[in-house]
């Protein structure tokens, strides 16, 4: 899985780097067949911003999630996307 990450108005640090590629590395425990994924982390006036997408097999998944602090947002943005994958595994498996 490939990680693109940029960010708006945020210089990305290593450990902002570090962070985002643990975080994606549990994704693939729940679905193995994320292609690529683009992070983009983004300061908007007091909210700091995080948005995936995610390139699948069958199509793209994409979220986004705000709170104060970026690493909050990060969470946030990770555990929508397992739940979006769930989501996709499960109607995936119905058929």
């Amino acid at each position: 899985m490939q990680i693109n990450l940029t960010g708006h108005h945020v210089e990305v640090t290593d450990s902002m780097r570090d962070y985002v590629n643990t975080k994606f590395e549990k994704l693939e425990r729940f679905f193995d067949k994320i292609n690529n994924v683009h992070v983009i982390l983004n300061v908007e006036k007091l909210q700091q911003v995080a948005e995936a997408t995610l390139h699948i097999n069958n199509g793209e998944i994409h979220a986004k999630a705000d709170a104060d602090d970026m690493y909050t947002a990060i969470d946030a943005l990770t555990d929508k996307l397992v739940r979006q994958l769930n989501k996709h595994k499960n109607k995936l498996n119905s058929h």
